[in-house]
């Protein structure tokens, strides 16, 4: 055919792109189109420093575009309607995109799909869901038998499977593009430019540097022992597939079990991403209530003071204050750092997991519904592979385990500067004379703890208990 649409949506990269190469194979001009959807624009789960990401990112793919004689096409208004347009103002035979498995865009492709030539080809993971199920023909939702049973079990890709990016691209040169917002800049507070090289040099920096030591640093929130490689896979400006390949690559070249260890673990973590993306396709539900439908009959809390305090980083307990601060103001969070947040939410103040699970959707920058949900879920104890209900993080031991030196801590919460590593993870033992040493007064300059956690273990413990009776 002569000229075919590449529907950009979470696949803002060149190489080992199989919807680009599809295209690439079936004409000889190809239109890279990304729409601009109202049904995103108007969600309340889609925050400021992710948008202005993605932008960031598209303005970054253009450029490579342009290299290679392209450009990209952007457009606003429903997809079906777009794309409707785009074919018939190129002649376009065919669209080619990437497959995603939220609820919203399966509904979307069906429904373009019986209207209009669309073709999906495989991508945003390595397995896609409804390839790796029991033997019964139902769904894993255990991590490990999914892990061991069924997905490491199934050919790993190797650095022979990840395509190329096209040297050129033909388009035809009449079709009108809209301009990207320019309203929204991407913070500087924001540690990650956006585009396909730098998740490229990452990659590369992560398998160079830190992988071998991932399974020993991950958890420690102060030393950037993980890749960082959140945001650029949410937007597939860098494909899982290579990610994967990096991690296999790196598992047959260790040189000792230490760094084998590392290579596993964090092909493991990628595993994990693969995992929630399956639960969210096979039950949707889990975006609006819990996958365990016994916990939908928790009584929450939900005292409104106690979310806000969470929100402002002003809880009294420095490494879930330094964590939120953390959040809003770099749009990132440490993933043990996320799991410790998380556990305080639901399992110290009782408030239900969606309220926390909205706020990380608005701010972080990788926000995915899928690890997102998956991972308030598993925290919560009401998933799939959940935390047992009754195991609560107790945020002071995290933080002398996690953070046993302070310096994450003192990064995020100035006004604990000057306070003795001593009281550093417990300041609300200061004696009134240490206090006023370290110029940090509790009450006025730092809060005092919102809640007791051992008193809270307890009415959570007996919230969960009362609900699983019910």
């Amino acid at each position: 055919m002569k000229t075919a649409v590449w529907w950009i949506r979470r696949d803002l990269r060149l190489a080992d792109n199989q919807a680009l190469m599809a295209a690439c194979q079936a004409a000889d001009q190809v239109v890279p189109l990304f729409i601009v959807d109202p049904f995103f624009e108007k969600s309340d789960y889609v925050g400021d420093k992710r948008r202005a990401f993605l932008w960031a990112g598209l303005r970054q793919l253009d450029a490579d575009l342009r290299e290679r004689g392209s450009r990209l096409i952007v457009r606003y208004g429903r997809p079906a309607q777009i794309l409707a347009a785009i074919l018939q103002e190129t002649e376009a035979e065919a669209i080619f995109a990437e497959e995603d498995f939220t609820s919203y865009a399966q509904r979307r492709d069906s429904h373009i799909a019986h209207h209009l030539p669309l073709h999906l080809e495989a991508g945003l993971v390595v397995h896609p869901p409804g390839t790796v199920l029991k033997q019964d023909g139902n769904p894993y939702t255990v991590f490990t038998p999914f892990k061991k049973n069924a997905w490491l079990e199934r050919p790993l890709p190797q650095q022979s499977d990840i395509l190329p990016a096209p040297n050129t691209l033909n388009m035809p040169e009449t079709v009108h593009s809209d301009e990207l917002p320019t309203a929204l800049a991407l913070p500087k507070d924001v540690p990650f430019s956006p585009g396909e090289a730098e998740a490229q040099r990452r990659l590369k920096q992560f398998a160079r540097d830190a992988i071998d030591k991932y399974a020993q640093e991950r958890d420690m929130v102060s030393v950037a022992g993980t890749s960082q490689l959140s945001p650029y896979l949410r937007f597939g400006m860098i494909s899982a597939r290579q990610a994967v390949v990096t991690a296999v690559t790196a598992m047959q070249q260790a040189e000792s079990k230490e760094a084998r260890q590392g290579a596993e673990t964090w092909l493991s973590e990628l595993i994990w991403r693969e995992f929630y993306m399956h639960v969210l396709y096979h039950f949707p539900h889990v975006l609006q209530r819990s996958f365990r439908p016994e916990y939908d009959k928790i009584e929450w809390r939900n005292r409104e003071d106690e979310f806000a305090a969470w929100c402002n980083g002003r809880t009294g307990y420095p490494l879930v204050d330094a964590a939120m601060r953390q959040l809003i103001t770099s749009g990132w969070m440490h993933n043990r750092a996320r799991m410790v947040v998380a556990s305080f939410l639901v399992k110290d103040l009782l408030i239900d997991w969606r309220w926390g699970e909205k706020f990380f959707m608005q701010h972080l920058v990788d926000g995915d519904p899928a690890a997102n949900n998956g991972g308030w879920q598993w925290t919560a104890g009401t998933g799939t592979d959940a935390a047992p209900y009754f195991r609560i993080f107790n945020p002071t031991s995290q933080a002398k385990k996690f953070d046993p030196d302070g310096a994450f801590i003192r990064r995020w919460l100035p006004e604990l500067a000057d306070v003795p590593n001593g009281y550093l993870h417990e300041p609300w033992m200061m004696p009134p004379n240490v206090q006023k040493s370290a110029n940090c007064q509790i009450g006025k300059d730092y809060p005092a703890p919102i809640v007791d956690h051992h008193e809270a273990r307890e009415w959570t413990l007996a919230a969960y208990k009362n609900a699983r009776e019910a």
